[in-house]
């Protein structure tokens, strides 16, 4: 998996930055335009927000789980309705910023959490997790399927019987290329380049091979209730990103200014930085080398 140095590396780093462009409690995953791109970002991330929430039937009382909450949008969401939410992430920023918010939230590998260290819960959520939860270095020893089927058989012992999981993952697509393809070195406009820049942003991390491979893992133990794409609804809202983040502010363009001496001597940040100037995600979404999935899952 990722590591928390990983982890700090890409979503601390920018902390501030994304709070100042999208907002304290701002969602860094897909939201959901269901084909309607005349919806604000803002919209769109609710009407996710009310969709998983429906999908786990989340209501008053309820107690649930997000693992790797982020800046707690779905946290902030599920508190409306009444339900008691606790959060879980490696990013030391993020949590300082959800607890700053009302949250409650703690740095910790969502993988590892045992009905031992918060009991068990109603509804569980990990909205772009499992994106980490495998290395590089997991998936050339041939570990994938094992990290993913452990990672099921821990949350198996979080929920009751018919208690849900509702998961969205970026996956490799039908046209992804062998990873000894794939090189910073490549031509900036090829799928190597693009994927390789994909994985500077995200260090230690490597992606599901398609739902598939998911689905497969958590079959033990969980049946899926329901699976859609998010690609084309992703591809939008990185568009939206990009101009909240490019959009100027005296307290944001301050913190960009001071990145240049990490800019200057650091190639990894470099790599990370280089993002703002082209999304490597969208690139690979439009081009299928990803997919992205909503996934629904019941426990039997």
């Amino acid at each position: 998996m990722a590591s928390q140095k990983d982890l700090e590396f890409t979503y601390t780093s920018i902390d501030k930055i994304f709070r100042l462009s999208v907002g304290e409690t701002g969602d860094y995953s897909g939201a959901m335009y269901n084909g309607d791109f005349s919806l604000t970002l803002e919209e769109a991330q609710r009407q996710k927000h009310q969709f998983i929430a429906d999908s786990l039937g989340i209501g008053k009382d309820s107690k649930a789980l997000d693992m790797a909450c982020g800046w707690g949008p779905f946290l902030t969401y599920i508190k409306s309705r009444g339900a008691t939410g606790r959060g879980v992430t490696l990013s030391s920023g993020q949590a300082t910023a959800c607890r700053a918010n009302g949250l409650n939230v703690e740095v910790k590998d969502c993988r590892l959490i045992t009905p031992a260290d918060y009991g068990t819960f109603d509804a569980i959520s990990c909205i772009g997790g499992m994106e980490h939860f495998c290395s590089i270095e997991q998936y050339k020893a041939g570990d994938q399927d094992e990290v993913y089927a452990r990672f099921f058989r821990n949350l198996h012992e979080l929920l009751p019987t018919g208690g849900r999981f509702y998961m969205q993952t970026m996956v490799f697509a039908k046209n992804m290329l062998p990873l000894e393809e794939i090189s910073l070195d490549a031509p900036k406009d090829s799928d190597s380049y693009s994927l390789a820049l994909m994985i500077a942003q995200f260090p230690g991390s490597w992606l599901p091979y398609g739902a598939e491979q998911v689905i497969r893992n958590a079959a033990p133990h969980f049946k899926l209730v329901s699976q859609s794409s998010g690609r084309l609804d992703y591809i939008e809202t990185i568009g939206q990103w990009r101009k909240r983040f490019r959009a100027f502010n005296l307290q944001k363009y301050a913190l960009y200014a001071s990145l240049i001496p990490h800019f200057l001597t650091n190639k990894a940040f470099r790599d990370l930085i280089a993002v703002f100037r082209v999304s490597p995600n969208r690139v690979c979404f439009e081009r299928e080398t990803m997919e992205h999935y909503r996934l629904v899952f019941e426990k039997v």
